[in-house]
């Protein structure tokens, strides 16, 4: 029997978010409706909100989420009702050519929930990233649930679900960032600051944390950056290269999306480094580079979708090291807000002021 929540909806491009009645369904076949207890409040959802990722309004925001299942579909044996799980926007298929040689977390066919949750007039609602958890309850592909230890608290867990997980993802799993190494970040929102954080996890020896606000860059430090840059002040590059005896950094990670620090990023490596772009531009962008460079530079240029994570393997292990105290994601919780407040916190998260809000349930 479909059940009416409350959730936040971006009803048309640029307009201020609302809370509306969401009819949420029972789950199908492959589904699960997850009582949500914690979401984070990300840059991407901004994104929806603005009509920077499509027209297809209502949207019901929010993705970094985590929960207890409240009931699954047919065929659904990984997760069960009353399991603490955080949700993922890439569940993998298992089928396709990606899934079948080994790789799933580079899945070409992720999926959702099939059925769409409505507003109470029948109107279909477009879920963020697939999850839709600015709301009491969502309906979601049980392989968007990722099972983890319940004894972690819903507003860290929930985290993982997007941005702390792309950061220490593209640390970790795209730049393979190794004991010893010098990483530089450049950017030091939520994603740059779990870079840091995944780059001291991994042992790196130098952390150079790269941004235009000295509050930021502070924060930064406390992530684990061992040197810090200020780009509006300083040449990044020459700081980057300054700090790694005249070489650049074995590992470079944008975390912006902009084809300037880009570049940037890209001639602050050392020869035959690795340059990670995990910050996301906009389809206008475009970068230019002498070819020449790029074959004379050796090295690696990737690209992190997601931190690369596969959720099975990465969100159990974080939270594990979580709970053990070697990874503190409580750090990235600025606030914890309700579902009223999310207008209000995509204006201080606009302004710099926030690591993350926390919408708690």
């Amino acid at each position: 029997m479909a059940q009416e929540v409350r959730g936040v909806i971006a009803p048309g491009k640029d307009e201020p978010v609302r809370i509306e009645t969401i009819v949420v369904p029972d789950p199908g076949p492959g589904e699960a409706v997850v009582r949500i207890q914690a979401c984070g409040v990300c840059h991407t959802d901004l994104h929806y909100k603005q009509g920077g990722i499509s027209d297809d309004f209502p949207f019901l925001l929010g993705h970094e989420a985590a929960g207890v299942v409240e009931s699954v579909g047919d065929g659904v044996t990984d997760v069960e009702p009353g399991g603490f799980v955080i949700l993922n926007w890439r569940a993998v298929c298992g089928k396709c050519r990606a899934c079948l040689r080994g790789r799933p977390w580079y899945c070409f066919d992720t999926h959702n929930a099939k059925q769409k949750m409505t507003l109470t007039d029948g109107t279909e609602l477009s879920p963020a990233l697939g999850i839709g958890a600015f709301a009491e309850k969502t309906l979601v592909a049980a392989g968007q649930c990722t099972k983890v230890d319940p004894a972690v608290s819903a507003q860290v867990a929930g985290l993982l679900g997007c941005g702390v997980m792309a950061g220490i993802g593209a640390a970790i799993n795209t730049g393979n960032v190794g004991r010893g190494d010098s990483v530089a970040v450049i950017g030091c929102g939520g994603v740059g600051d779990a870079a840091i954080a995944g780059s001291r996890l991994a042992g790196a020896a130098k952390i150079i944390a790269v941004d235009i606000d000295d509050r930021k860059l502070r924060t930064a430090r406390s992530m684990g950056a061992t040197h810090t840059v200020n780009s509006r002040e300083t040449d990044p590059v020459e700081a980057i290269r300054e700090l790694t005896g005249g070489f650049g950094a074995d590992v470079v990670i944008e975390a912006v999306g902009r084809p300037e620090t880009y570049q940037q990023a890209f001639y602050a490596r050392d020869l035959a480094g690795t340059v990670v772009l995990v910050g996301v531009p906009t389809p206008e962008m475009k970068l230019e580079l002498p070819l020449l460079d790029v074959f004379g530079r050796g090295g690696s240029l990737k690209s992190s979708w997601y931190g690369d994570c596969l959720p099975s393997r990465d969100f159990p292990m974080l939270i594990d090291l979580h709970l053990q105290g070697r990874l503190d994601l409580g750090a990235f919780v600025t606030e914890t807000i309700q579902l009223d407040e999310v207008e209000k916190a995509f204006e201080r998260m606009h302004q710099g002021d926030v690591l993350r809000s926390v919408v708690v349930l």
